[in-house]
């Protein structure tokens, strides 16, 4: 089985518990507390004594004593609330089957910590990582652990903390710390949402923008020492306390919009009577003021601290796998073997290439396809209803048997005009807007132009100890296009109220706008069509072949305008698309972030590489059709703008296959550890699923080998919860 990185289960049921989704279960009894508290499952690896004395060595087995591990009934509960329900609305398990999965998985959570401390205590050494990546290796020994264990439980350490803390680094302890002091708030902040006022009228216009995938996205690995546990109760005794009687001085930490002293009072009070009812605190435990006096505290910070064990075990059989691994798929030739497999299958058969190219993702790969196959981002500017109307209510161009209306569209498309659609980023239900400090963005010589958008992924992203993540294939420099008057407070619940007048632009108004951010960025942009005030009054015949109306369409006399940026035209490298910082990335990630400002096909956004365009015949409207296939005719950085009946269409294109002897991908062992490129985005999804097969039989094996019953390393006493799911 697989350990992931979850909320601690007691946790899980305090919030699930205030909810009231468990009321009426047959868990409730009228001792509740002492039926919660009994043993339903006793672990210790030790009395597997055979397979522990011949994995470990009688050395470790003499001087080392591992402590019974205790699984309570009350774990079965809160692990049931959890995720076991899912099971039986969702899968078709029955309630017992249900327990008994859970039963299972935290029998094989305690064989897997006891197995871990035995394991690096028998190797003598133990790997930690520091914050920059590197490994350091140091001495892990019995008398070490004894050590460790009676000096920090001097310092008034918990005992049952010191004894995982030992295998644990400074950066992973504090991890452990912060992990627990988030989920704590994460649980306030749940319980608090039901005190706040639902009703913010702020919220009730328009209906939300799409955002780019990766905002708020935080780094896992990230902590913050000064994070605090908001509690509105209490005094903290020391400057470095784990809980805070205010929002502020907590750190990173932000609380809910709305809450206030009060509302957070309550939903600490509504936290501890759960606790208190369900037997996870105790009657004498008076001072609930502080929350890390809590033996629930105590106990939830031991978990946290097993749960980064448990991720550095694995860790150490994922490594054990990923030698294995490496060796097998570089003796195979692996990706060799995929393309030349690729170019078999697509060879003649359109529909699998374009449901393969469809379907690509940093996960699934598309190393072969036709020559002119590719991938091109569609910007919409769109006519609005009263254009729109007229369209539909105007006669056919005269001699047109077809009844198209060439001539009334030109006229109409040149009224169009766009407006940024990034509004409700400053107005809905989050505030993503600030003003950069460093001014540093394109703002078209446009003084007014003053906000950016996702601070949090711009401006924390850098450093050691990151707390976000940078947004992928977003390059987050193009100001709000429009006047901003921000009221300080006078929105609800005491934000900043916006008022916004969004600058309206033409078709050569938005032009203007993507050649300059282009620039900004680094590149030079070609025109090879430029637009031209001729192309809204030209004749009927222009739009024909020869001239001549019953020739058929000319679907190139639609192309309104094209153009290139020569650093891609002249070196264009697959490898690096998205690989950050480079001129292939850059680009797109310039593209991708004026789509989501003027694109109202919101269908394309957070599309991995965009529409897939094929040389033959689609499903495509033919003006469309035409110019996405010019701009991938064109290559990578190839811009072409032509109309449809839905408005004007700006194509980019972002990749393009030559259906030649070789990939335009290239696979490099060198380049497997350099984030972005495209041997580190192959290398992951390729061999992810290979280290996860092999270290789960490393994990099985483990825990296989000393969960025996009969043995007596596992007891289980099913009368004392087999009432959880009889009638």
């Amino acid at each position: 089985m697989k350990f992931k990185k979850t909320k601690t289960a007691a946790l899980a049921l305090a919030t699930v518990l205030a909810a009231g989704s468990l009321s009426g279960c047959a868990f409730v009894t009228t001792n509740i507390q002492k039926d919660l508290s009994q043993v339903v499952a006793e672990v210790n690896i030790m009395k597997k004594q055979d397979a522990f004395a011949k994995e470990f060595g009688e050395n470790i087995q003499d001087g080392l004593q591992i402590e019974t591990s205790y699984i309570y009934k009350r774990d079965l509960v809160a692990a049931y609330a959890s995720y076991g329900s899912t099971y039986v609305n969702s899968y078709g398990y029955t309630a017992e089957q249900a327990y008994d999965l859970i039963k299972d998985n935290l029998i094989n959570r305690a064989i897997y910590l006891q197995y871990a401390q035995a394991y690096f205590l028998n190797k003598g050494s133990i790997t930690d990582v520091d914050k920059n990546g590197k490994p350091n290796d140091r001495e892990c020994n019995i008398k070490g652990y004894r050590d460790y264990i009676s000096d920090e439980v001097a310092k008034g350490t918990d005992p049952e903390v010191a004894k995982i803390a030992y295998f644990l680094s400074e950066p992973e302890r504090e991890q452990a710390k912060y992990n627990l002091k988030t989920t704590f708030n994460s649980t306030l902040d749940s319980l608090e949402a039901q005190y706040i006022e639902a009703e913010d009228e702020e919220h009730d216009h328009d209906a939300a923008r799409t955002t780019p995938t990766g905002v708020d996205a935080t780094n896992e690995d990230y902590y913050d020492p000064q994070y605090k546990i908001y509690t509105a109760t209490g005094t903290p005794q020391s400057a470095d306390s784990a809980f805070s009687a205010t929002a502020t001085g907590c750190g990173t930490y932000e609380a809910p919009e709305g809450s206030t002293l009060s509302t957070r009072r309550k939903a600490y009070k509504s936290l501890l009577s759960n606790l208190y009812y369900y037997g996870l605190i105790s009657k004498g435990e008076e001072d609930t003021s502080d929350i890390t006096k809590l033996s629930y505290y105590a106990e939830e910070r031991v978990s946290q601290y097993e749960t980064v064990l448990i991720n550095k075990i694995s860790e150490v059989f994922r490594e054990q796998a990923k030698t294995k691994v490496e060796e097998d798929w570089i003796k195979d030739d692996r990706f060799q073997q995929t393309f030349d497999k690729q170019k078999e299958d697509f060879a003649d058969s359109e529909s699998e290439v374009n449901d393969a190219l469809d379907g690509a993702s940093d996960e699934s790969f598309v190393l072969w396809a036709p020559a002119n196959w590719g991938y091109v981002i569609n910007i919409l500017l769109p006519f609005d209803a009263l254009q729109t109307q007229a369209l539909t209510d105007a006669l056919a161009d005269p001699g047109d048997v077809k009844g198209n209306k060439f001539v009334t569209r030109a006229s109409l498309l040149a009224q169009i005009t766009a407006t940024d659609q990034r509004g409700t980023w400053f107005t809905g239900h989050e505030d993503y807007s600030y003003v950069p400090e460093d001014k540093k963005m394109y703002t078209n010589n446009d003084a007014g132009r003053q906000y950016l958008f996702f601070e949090n992924n711009r401006v924390k992203s850098a450093g050691d100890n990151a707390q976000y993540e940078p947004i992928p294939n977003y390059y987050g420099e193009y100001s709000y296009n429009g006047t901003v008057v921000s009221e300080e407070g006078a929105g609800a619940h005491g934000n900043n109220k916006y008022t916004l007048k969004p600058n309206k632009i033409d078709i050569n108004g938005f032009l203007g706008e993507m050649e300059g951010y282009l620039e900004y960025a680094g590149f030079t942009v070609t025109v090879d069509t430029p637009a031209s005030p001729a192309y809204f009054t030209k004749p009927l015949e222009d739009y024909y072949k020869g001239n001549d109306v019953n020739g058929g369409v000319e679907y190139s006399s639609f192309l309104y305008y094209k153009a290139h940026i020569n650093e891609l035209k002249s070196s264009f490298d697959a490898n690096n698309l998205f690989k950050q910082g480079s001129n292939e990335n850059k680009a797109f990630s310039v593209i991708n972030e004026l789509s989501f400002a003027y694109n109202t096909d919101t269908a394309g956004l957070n599309s991995y590489l965009g529409y897939v365009v094929t040389p033959n015949k689609t499903e495509y409207v033919n003006e469309f059709e035409w110019a996405a296939q010019e701009a991938v005719r064109g290559g990578a950085g190839t811009i072409t703008v032509a109309p449809s009946d839905y408005g004007w269409h700006i194509m980019y294109c972002t990749f393009k296959y030559d259906g030649g002897e070789n990939s335009p991908f290239t696979f490099d062992m060198n380049d497997i550890y350099t984030e972005g490129t495209f041997s580190y985005l192959y290398y992951q999804a390729l061999t992810s699923s290979s280290f996860s097969s092999y270290s789960s039989e490393l994990e099985t094996t483990a825990l296989t080998r000393y969960n025996d019953e009969e043995a007596g390393s596992v007891k289980v006493y099913l009368d004392r919860y087999k009432d959880l799911f009889e009638d």
